[in-house]
């Protein structure tokens, strides 16, 4: 197992402008620092399509200590950077005081 420590991008829901647009919410990308080990080694793939270049996955479980915030919000977990890649996290397991995120393919969402 390999340590890391890294960031988990979340979609927190948070109204717009209150004032101006009550009931008007967006999500908005949130990046938390967390210590973790991934948890099976490291593989990968490349996934043929109909596309231009191949999509590459990883499918790897990445362990990470949770703390109230990331218990709070694990359904709202959309990526980890890992090897200096923002991967999708495609499933979350809570297993106290830990999360176990496993990802997928690279994650091409909104930029913070």
């Amino acid at each position: 197992m390999s340590k890391f420590y890294e960031k988990v991008g979340f979609a927190v829901t948070e109204e717009v402008d209150p004032v101006n647009h009550p009931g008007m919410w967006e999500d908005t990308i949130v990046e938390r620092y967390y210590v973790g080990e991934t948890v099976v080694p490291i593989t990968g793939r490349w996934i043929l399509n109909q596309q231009v270049n191949d999509d590459f996955k990883i499918n790897n479980k990445l362990s990470i200590v949770s703390d109230p915030f990331s218990d709070e919000n694990f359904s709202s977990i959309k990526y980890i950077w890992f090897k200096g890649t923002r991967w999708k996290v495609v499933s979350v397991e809570i297993q106290r005081p830990r999360l176990i995120l496993t990802t997928g393919g690279i994650y091409n969402g909104e930029q913070n």
